[in-house]
């Protein structure tokens, strides 16, 4: 058995033992109420098709058994928020872990069992909300095949900027325009400037997209000043979720020089509901991508063979479009695109190792965004930008639609999920956002 991860043990949870994304070696953390209700938001883990109420578990009695640590992280998830138990650290997050395998176990006593029962709340029945209140937002460039394809739009003759081997490209991010899956996306207004327009005019973008990303929050920060070993680094992350960074093309292709995105990405980024623990992706832990020959070794601070050999997940993401055609004749989502985040050039602990370098401090609910995630394939590319190469080779879909770009009413769900032999597959829900017209 994979240490935390529980083998291929069963739940009392009926409904976590079949294809699902939440089996009894998942467990994500979420926030969440009963929908349509003034609840207070609290934190619960996914089983199954079902929410487990964690700190109705700690007030039932269900969990007196449980080592001291994991009843006080439970404490910390009558939080509207994760911020409190991810400041809590690694220990904490393991603990609690180990105490809700214990009691979601089929093994677990009878009465354990009907007590926990009640703590049980149907996702249906559920309002899923962000289960962190972010701070600061970051936002990596770190699939070379994302940089490459990019590049070759815009700069034919240098696709990769000298940097980009060498140093992890970021840019701050907006957390305050971060919402939760399910919210609906309004188009955004701002400047735009084609190659043959006299000037900029201003209205709502012709040429919005999506992006299909992992983000990564940070756990225990760091004071002001100081840095993170990169030795250390995940000791710092708490886990993954996925992420869409939508991006207004045009408006992106005429405001990013000299000092990068700005309007065209901060109306609104998507994160989904669950946060997959660093511990339930142990199993799909892999190498990271293999550096060219000729590439450079990274830098001293950037340098783990740990990370190298183990700092890589398995994680398949995959874009999915259906149209407000395609809704009102009952047709399923068709998919975009799908790739893997063993593609990306520089690994979740080199992003928040480069980040701390210069002193700037991390705080816990930090999210870092992995930037477009893209393979060498076409159908591996994780933005319409690539898959349509800025448009000028629209894609079909099955009903006959085109898209170069998004248009109104077009609803983009992103997933992911790990599998390997020998160990359950889990995955990490939806993250989905329906387009709305712009604002007058």
């Amino acid at each position: 058995m994979t240490s935390g991860h529980h083998g291929f043990a069963s739940s009392w949870v009926a409904s976590a033992n079949g294809h699902t994304d939440f089996p009894l070696q998942n467990l994500p953390f979420g926030v969440f109420r009963r929908a349509g209700t003034t609840e207070l938001p609290r934190v619960g883990v996914a089983i199954g098709d079902e929410i487990l109420d964690v700190s109705a578990c700690l007030a039932a009695g269900c969990c007196d058994e449980a080592e001291p640590l994991a009843r006080e992280a439970m404490r910390a998830c009558a939080s509207p928020a994760l911020n409190a138990l991810m400041a809590m650290g690694t220990a904490a997050r393991r603990a609690l872990r180990r105490a809700l395998l214990d009691l979601l176990d089929v093994n677990t006593a009878g009465h354990r069992q009907l007590t926990a029962r009640h703590a049980l709340v149907p996702q249906r029945d559920a309002e899923l909300l962000l289960p962190v209140q972010v701070g600061d937002y970051t936002d990596f460039y770190a699939s070379v095949h994302h940089a490459t394809n990019v590049g070759s739009m815009f700069r034919p003759d240098q696709p990769l900027l000298p940097n980009y081997k060498w140093i992890p490209i970021g840019y701050h991010g907006r957390a305050s325009s971060l919402v939760p899956s399910g919210t609906p996306v309004v188009r955004p207004r701002g400047q735009r400037k084609g190659p043959s327009d006299a000037e900029p005019t201003v209205g709502p973008s012709r040429s919005l997209d999506y992006e299909l990303e992992l983000g990564a929050f940070v756990g225990t920060g760091n004071p002001l000043g100081s840095g993170i070993d990169v030795h250390q680094a995940e000791d710092h992350l708490w886990g993954l979720c996925l992420l869409n960074d939508w991006s207004a093309r045009d408006l992106q292709a005429w405001e990013y020089q000299p000092l990068g995105p700005f309007l065209a990405k901060n109306f609104a980024s998507t994160l989904g509901a669950w946060v997959v623990t660093l511990e339930a992706l142990e199993p799909f832990r892999a190498p990271l991508a293999a550096r060219a020959a000729h590439d450079p070794a990274p830098l001293p601070y950037l340098a783990s063979e740990h990370d190298r050999l183990y700092g890589g997940f398995a994680i398949t993401v995959e874009a999915w479009l259906r149209t407000a055609r395609m809704r009102a004749a009952g047709e399923p989502s068709h998919r975009l695109s799908h790739g893997t985040s063993l593609d990306l050039y520089w690994s979740f602990g080199q992003m928040l190792a480069h980040h701390a370098s210069s002193g700037c401090n991390m705080r816990p609910g930090d999210l870092l965004g992995s930037g477009t995630i893209s393979g060498p394939a076409r159908d591996s590319r994780g933005c319409l930008l690539e898959l349509t190469w800025r448009g000028a080779e629209p894609i079909t879909l099955p009903n006959g639609e085109t898209r170069a770009f998004l248009e109104d009413g077009d609803e983009l769900t992103l997933t992911a999920f790990a599998e390997r032999d020998g160990v359950p597959r889990i995955g990490f829900g939806q993250c989905s956002g329906e387009v709305r017209a712009a604002l007058a």
